[in-house]
């Protein structure tokens, strides 16, 4: 009788460890075959996102040349991580728009980049952020 329980359970056993491995096998197949052939729902809607995400680039990228972002970024944050340093350390309270380079906002521009006013709203952008970043310690 022993023999038989033992032999019954490890049939069993063998049969829900295949059954285990078939239904693994099976999902993995499904996502497989998903990824395959993108027509399920998520694929669409995810492929819209993508688009959405895409077209908010294009339209970036048309304003203003790379160049000129790239240089008015990066003078404007050079410029504002000294200015929120000096007034972290002289105990000044943290304002930035009373600063003169953030009202000119022209450090570094060259006609040869493009517009002045673009170039002045980039600085700008990148000047708040270095201004935060010298007050707050980084």
């Amino acid at each position: 009788m022993r023999q038989l329980i033992t032999r019954f359970g490890g049939g069993i056993l063998g049969l829900f460890l295949l059954l285990g491995i078939g239904m693994a096998a099976s999902q993995t197949a499904q996502a497989q075959y998903r990824d395959r052939y993108p027509q399920s729902r998520d694929w669409n809607r995810d492929r819209r996102d993508r688009d959405r995400y895409d077209d908010r680039y294009d339209r970036y990228d048309r304003i203003g040349s790379f160049q000129l972002r790239q240089t008015a970024l990066n003078a404007g944050y050079n410029e504002g991580i000294k200015a929120g340093r000096k007034d972290r350390n002289r105990g000044e309270r943290f304002e930035y728009r009373d600063e003169g380079a953030f009202q000119n906002a022209t450090k570094d521009y060259s006609s040869r980049l493009g517009s002045r006013e673009l170039y002045r709203q980039f600085f700008r952008q990148g000047y708040a952020n270095g201004y935060n970043d010298g007050y707050r310690y980084y």
